[in-house]
């Protein structure tokens, strides 16, 4: 068999990075069932921790690891502080307290949140797209959350959604700040997990949380950390490294929800809303607006 070219290795790598995510929200919705969000949230944390810095290590990059840890421990606090603690405690309360389904598409939401939030941070300015696009996609949650009554505006669940878009303001900082971010990648996603690790026992500790553990909720815990905040980064970063056409491998991310919802339905037993398809649809419409946008914009 020929060697694969570098585009089709990028799009395998990028594929396994989305396969993988979007069983996130069936194993969210598992995981909580036995875990609290802060629980969860912790032994998430270690795991993925501990596959970072072992990765860190089989690169030989540990020197820098260290010497970075004490050069640049304030931004790490910082981003650690942003993500993970504060953006995926808020996302499992999202989880949490919505279906799965529902929090998962609201999420999706992240990326217009940060095309209007680069207005006010790195003074970009907005194009007729990015409306179109907010429009479609916040069309898209208010039919989620409102489960399909949108004149009678009776939101099914009003501090889930909440939560849901709260999130997405996080997210989006979080990669807005990234873009000042002089740390490599990988050592910056460790340290990040490194500095967030007290902050979140700490959480932990003073909410009452350290204790009353059920083991049945361990292995989506640690299937997460692995999985969601470790594995998919690497599997991401080697595509986008491989690939001469980011947008291409970037374009794969629009399977995961849809693949998301059927892995909910058939191992979290969640049954699939109508509402939500036709949330989800306006959401994908709205972020392929806007992908398409760009993708003229440079080609310009």
């Amino acid at each position: 068999m020929s060697k694969l070219s570098n585009n089709s290795q990028a799009m395998l790598f990028g594929l396994g990075a989305v396969l993988l995510w979007s069983t996130v929200a069936t194993a969210f919705s598992l995981s909580l069932r036995h875990f609290s969000p802060t629980q969860l949230l912790l032994v998430a944390n270690i795991v993925s921790l501990i596959f970072l810095i072992g990765l860190v290590i089989y690169k030989g990059e540990i020197k820098s690891l260290l010497q970075l840890a004490r050069e640049s421990w304030k931004s790490s606090l910082l981003f650690g502080a942003i993500n993970p603690f504060l953006y995926y405690l808020i996302l499992l309360q999202a989880y949490d307290t919505l279906p799965a389904q529902e929090a998962q598409a609201i999420n999706y939401t992240w990326a217009i949140m940060l095309s209007f939030m680069a207005v006010p941070i790195l003074k970009q300015r907005l194009k007729v797209a990015d409306y179109i696009a907010a429009g479609a996609c916040y069309f898209g949650v208010l039919y989620i959350s409102t489960r399909g009554q949108i004149t009678s505006l009776e939101f099914s669940n009003v501090s889930g959604v909440a939560f849901a878009l709260i999130s997405t303001i996080i997210w989006a900082l979080y990669w807005l700040l990234n873009t000042k971010d002089k740390r490599p990648s990988l050592i910056g996603l460790t340290l990040n997990f490194t500095f967030a690790l007290p902050i979140i026992i700490l959480y932990a500790g003073l909410t009452g949380e350290l204790t009353h553990w059920d083991q049945d909720g361990l292995w989506g815990a640690i299937y997460i950390g692995l999985f969601e905040m470790g594995l998919s980064f690497v599997l991401w970063n080697k595509a986008m490294k491989l690939t001469n056409n980011a947008s291409q491998v970037a374009n794969l991310i629009f399977l995961s929800p849809l693949l998301s919802i059927i892995w909910l339905s058939q191992f979290a037993g969640e049954p699939i809303l109508r509402s939500t398809l036709i949330g989800l649809a306006c959401i994908l419409i709205g972020l392929f607006v806007q992908n398409i946008s760009k993708k003229t914009k440079h080609s310009t």
